[in-house]
């Protein structure tokens, strides 16, 4: 064996590093290979939190007849799609025009080219013995046909990611896109269509925006239902914080159990945004506790954030379940028999690990950790019941009702305790940019509204770490591990989600280095990515040549590169009074408008960028110290008006255009609230703060 991912930097890479699969890494050797022994490339995507990664590893990827097979007749490509999000959505789109659906383990076989001409997700070991015979004797009998056929999926892709017509979202379509939304919105069990159910973090931003801007009672119910069962489900660790990556039942009864900062961050931001819509001690706490697991669990000793804890407890012992075998699925259903995932019946024989062990409980393990008496109400209070809601009469914890809170304050930290003494899942501790970006946004704004230094600290410190290992030569790169970065190159997201994360940290400490940081990775963002119709590509135009230049506007887990460029463009704009990155961020709304309108569930953060171009934004800059200008500020971060910016400082501080000829009065802190640079008169108390934001 070569042995070529040992030093690799991606921990899902080196989760494959020992299998006798003879792996490559994604590069031109990969590719030259193939073309030398005329064979083709079997190219398997997927990450280490994936559950169900771990079970086609043990299956096929361990399994030495299945590795025989695989060296004789392909040249073996690893990716990990949270490092090359490029090559994934290049792929991905393939294998979706081709099966319909997508997933990940991701199985692709390429031209030695680099052109799909089959793919699938999870295969179970028979069946995939069975793909990869199939595959080998069509490329040696029927290469023409397998060739022509690579040529047409690449070509249709091609067309999938061209320009979309560019068209307005103005008052009507954004009114418009609300509508569809409460269409399709679970009036019982909140969020939006059925199961799987999947946070829908950006679409929440979009609907607190759109209720502030317009007063939609509609909006705001929306965000209430789902923001409450998401919380009182068992998507929310009730012991420990922070959302798993889903539901798996449409009643968020049962979750996929990994967790990502992705999810986490942007969750976080949108309920520290619903307690600022007025004061909810739900929200509050979801915020408290959000940050809390991100601190505790995900923080690592570089001051950066890792990307997911797995969905997978390890175990010593082998379990061979019956599990529906689909692409990234979870392995249960509800007893209700709500959700869960269609697919063939298989074995899964999982050696490392076992998904949810650590979370979920019995009404007897709650007795042995609690006593009787608080172990019964426990059980009752967490909806933990004898035939359980999970597997083998277990149960996830829901929160339904609001307990006791002394009681709830005794308890839950023994609870915690005792799972911390439980097998713990694994931690894939790369720090992506992205997602850092998206915790140093969350953090800073939360930190700032609801007085919690720390927590911009803890976003300074991130900030930090990303400017000083992921800029490399003046560019930006997508990931590191324990202070050393990869090779990968930063995507748009990258680019928009740092780019936000600065500019919330510039307005949370005031520090102008944030402002001019992120300034500096927008206009490389509109040199490099730029469309010519005004939207990005997610790749920059010196990146390494795909077969398609991917451009996918839509806002899924995270937001597109597209959608976080054009936010960052927006409140940059605001900030500077820059028309130049306005006028990019309008352009890039309007390139990508058209999805907004057709589905907006999948165009959540370009929506939420959308209303805050309608509504101004509106400027808000503090001058002055002391207790009078801390209130003024605290009252200024209170506005719900969408896209808001706030700075505060100095009068005329270097670096902080909206503080610039913003004079004290009377020798004191003023506030100034503006339109455009254009501002009202000064005032000098939150009283008159607040009514001149609401005007």
């Amino acid at each position: 064996m070569a042995d070529r991912l040992r030093g690799a930097t991606s921990p899902y890479l080196l989760q494959h590093a020992d299998n006798p699969v003879d792996w490559w890494e994604w590069g031109d050797d990969a590719f030259a290979e193939a073309r030398r022994r005329d064979v083709p490339v079997l190219l398997s995507v997927g990450y280490a939190a994936c559950h169900w990664c771990h079970v086609m590893a043990h299956e096929s990827f361990e399994d030495a007849d299945v590795a025989a097979v695989i060296n004789a007749s392909f040249v073996p490509v690893k990716v990990d799609r949270e490092e090359r999000p490029d090559v994934d959505a290049v792929y991905m789109a393939a294998t979706t025009a081709m099966t319909g659906q997508g997933g990940w383990p991701m199985t692709a076989f390429l031209t030695p080219d680099g052109d799909a001409f089959h793919c699938g997700t999870y295969f179970p070991r028979e069946q995939f013995l069975g793909v990869l015979g199939a595959v080998r004797d069509a490329w040696a009998d029927a290469r023409d046909a397998v060739v022509q056929r690579a040529g047409a999926v690449t070509a249709a892709i091609a067309q999938a990611t061209g320009p979309l017509p560019g068209l307005p979202l103005d008052d009507a379509a954004l009114a418009d896109a609300v509508a569809t939304l409460r269409r399709e919105a679970d009036v019982v069990r909140g969020g939006f269509g059925g199961a799987p159910k999947f946070p829908p973090s950006m679409t929440l931003e979009h609907l607190l925006r759109h209720h502030a801007r317009t007063g939609d009672a509609n909006a705001i119910a929306m965000v209430d239902r789902t923001c409450e069962a998401m919380a009182r489900g068992g998507l929310y660790d009730q012991l420990g914080g922070g959302f798993a990556r889903y539901a798996v039942d449409a009643g968020w009864v049962v979750p996929h159990f990994e967790k990502m900062l992705s999810d986490n961050a942007l969750l976080l931001r949108v309920y520290a945004h619903r307690w600022r819509t007025g004061a909810s001690p739900l929200a509050e706490r979801v915020v408290h506790e959000t940050a809390g697991f991100l601190l505790r669990d995900l923080r690592t000793a570089e001051g950066g954030f890792a990307s997911a804890l797995d969905a997978d407890t390890p175990v010593d012992d082998t379990v061979d379940d019956t599990v529906d075998g689909a692409a990234d699925a979870p392995v249960h259903r509800p007893v209700d028999g709500a959700g869960g995932t269609e697919g063939a019946r298989t074995t899964a024989r999982r050696a490392h690990g076992v998904e949810g062990l650590t979370y979920v409980w019995t009404p007897a393990e709650l007795r042995a950790v609690l006593g009787d008496d608080d172990g019964a109400t426990a059980a009752t209070v967490l909806g933990v019941t004898d035939e359980g809601t999970f597997e083998h009469g277990a149960s996830t914890l829901q929160l339904r009702h609001d307990p006791d809170p002394a009681w709830w304050a005794r308890v839950r930290p023994v609870l915690l305790a005792a799972r911390r003494t439980r097998p713990q899942p694994a931690r894939d501790d790369k720090v992506v940019t992205a997602w850092n970006g998206l915790a140093v946004a969350a953090l800073a704004e939360a930190g700032a509204l609801l007085d919690v230094p720390a927590w911009v600290d803890a976003a300074r410190e991130c900030a930090d770490l990303l400017l000083r290992v992921h800029v490399v030569d003046g560019r930006l790169r997508r990931a590191s591990r324990h202070g050393v970065v990869g090779a990968a190159p930063g995507v748009a997201a990258d680019h928009g989600d740092l780019a936000e994360g600065l500019l919330a940290l510039h307005q949370a400490t005031g520090e102008a280095r944030w402002l001019a940081a992120a300034g500096d990775l927008l206009d490389t963002a509109l040199a490099r990515f730029a469309a010519d119709d005004g939207g990005f590509f997610d790749v920059a135009d010196d990146a390494e040549r795909l077969v398609v230049r991917p451009r996918d506007p839509s806002d899924g887990a995270e937001p597109s590169g597209a959608s976080a460029l054009a936010g960052a463009l927006t409140t940059y704009a605001a900030l500077t009074g820059s028309t130049r990155h306005r006028a990019a961020a309008e352009a890039a709304v309007r390139a990508s408008a058209a999805l907004a309108r057709r589905a907006p569930r999948f165009a959540g953060q370009l929506l939420a960028t959308a209303e805050a171009l309608a509504a101004g934004p509106l400027q808000v800059a503090v001058v002055g110290t002391g207790t009078v200008a801390d209130a003024l500020l605290a009252t200024a971060r209170r506005a719900t008006s969408p896209g808001t910016v706030v700075v505060h400082g100095a009068p005329d501080a270097d670096g902080v255009p909206l503080l610039a000829d913003r004079p004290l009065v009377d020798g004191g802190p003023a506030a100034y609230v503006c339109r455009g640079f254009v501002c009202d008169r000064p005032v000098t108390t939150p009283e008159e703060l607040s009514a001149a934001l609401v005007r």
